[in-house]
């Protein structure tokens, strides 16, 4: 008896009326009402990690050698490529990350 009560019970909460699609009135007046996910600190936070990303990748890039039959080890592990470049990348992704979990203060 205890099963059939609970049967009952779960049946008559139950709605049977069709679910209506939202109008494209709706559908725009949902979209208008959304709050903004970041503020302008975080895109400028977003700007100054990308900026930082593409210097490193800059300081990186190079090493041609003028004369193509000399290595030229200097240049091609030099500090700024082995360690600054990638620490700049590393140090814009932070960023980046920071941008993106930063709470906007509103």
């Amino acid at each position: 008896m205890a099963t059939t009560n609970m049967q009952e019970t779960a049946n008559t909460n139950k709605s049977t009326e069709p679910v209506k699609p939202l109008s494209s009135n709706d559908k725009k007046s949902n979209f208008n009402n959304l709050p903004f996910l970041f503020d302008k600190q975080n895109y400028m936070l977003l700007g100054i990690g990308l900026v930082v990303i593409i210097v490193g990748f800059i300081m990186m890039a190079g090493g041609r050698s003028e004369d193509p039959n000399v290595f030229n080890a200097d240049g091609l592990y030099s500090f700024t490529r082995i360690t600054l470049a990638p620490l700049l990348i590393l140090i814009g992704l932070g960023i980046e990350g920071y941008a993106i979990m930063r709470k906007p203060k509103n």
